[in-house]
């Protein structure tokens, strides 16, 4: 008997979606908070509370009603809930991270705190911002993404801002659609196509 020639070449790429209500819902009924939840706020939080909402959208501007999207962010005072952030945690709990999934219309919303300035590698600090993740349908790896609060003076000279084109900032920039509502959409592709960064 012959032995079997296996083909040569390499394992064939797979997407990052459209499979996370089956694989991080463990009640098995798909409800994006069965295993995660899209709040930031703990019982010790202290700042503005806001709510970002908006849609996920593909190059052709259809709505991605299966995305997952996480967000990582300071609290008000611009500390990180993490070990390497060595600076005193006044909200004890704070994690500042949430996850969401966007519903049938691509629309997805987070209940936080506007974080605090943070410094940046230099140094420097840089504009109250959250950072995002987004996985979706059709992406070999997540794209991330940063979002700024519209009528902060410190986002003149953020010096990730400063990186991007002048005519391409704004699809960082989330807007003030109440008192404590900000809106930002996110564009996978296509016109007005959202910046994401290399990490």
């Amino acid at each position: 008997m012959q032995d079997s020639v296996k083909p040569d070449g390499i394992t064939p790429s797979q997407t990052v979606g459209p499979f996370f209500k089956y694989g991080l819902t463990p009640a098995g009924e798909y409800a994006w908070n069965d295993a995660f939840t899209n709040s930031t706020l703990t019982p010790d939080v202290s700042g503005e509370r806001v709510r970002i909402e908006g849609r996920v959208l593909d190059g052709d501007g259809a709505t991605v009603p299966d995305a997952m999207l996480e967000i990582w962010q300071a609290d008000a005072q611009g500390r990180y809930a993490d070990p390497q952030d060595k600076r005193a945690l006044p909200n004890a709990s704070f994690r500042g991270f949430a996850r969401c999934g966007t519903d049938k219309e691509g629309n997805y919303s987070f209940d936080t705190i506007k974080p605090g300035a943070v410094p940046g590698e230099d140094g420097a600090m840089q504009a109250p911002h959250i950072l995002m993740a987004i996985f979706a349908r059709g992406m070999l790896l997540q794209t991330y993404t940063r979002i700024y609060f519209d009528g902060e003076a410190a986002n003149a000279s953020d010096a990730v801002l400063m990186l991007v084109p002048q005519d391409r900032r704004a699809t960082l920039i989330a807007t003030q659609t109440s008192d404590a509502v900000y809106r930002f959409d996110i564009r996978l592709q296509g016109d007005r196509e959202t910046v994401f960064f290399a990490v």
